[in-house]
């Protein structure tokens, strides 16, 4: 599978889940169903969205977009493609 680029060729995006803590981060896909996209949307996670890992438990993530922190579970983080800004 082809995975999107960010800003150009070099630049490959990657899970979520892969991210290292304190990482900046850029949202460029979601995989996953309608649910899924309603869910980080209500958090406010879009496409194009700038985010931040604040925290790594496991599998699991402690993300920032701005003032905002939310926790995220490893199936969920692992559906989002970012890349680094």
């Amino acid at each position: 599978m082809d995975l999107p680029n960010c800003r150009s060729n070099t630049e490959r995006s990657f899970p979520l889940g892969m991210a290292a803590e304190n990482s900046s981060l850029r949202v460029v896909a979601i995989q996953g169903g309608a649910g899924l996209a309603r869910r980080v949307a209500e958090f406010g996670l879009n496409v194009g969205s700038e985010i931040t890992v604040r925290q790594r438990q496991g599998a699991g993530l402690v993300v920032a977009r701005g003032e905002t922190r939310f926790a995220l579970g490893g199936g969920m983080a692992h559906k989002i493609l970012v890349c680094e800004t």
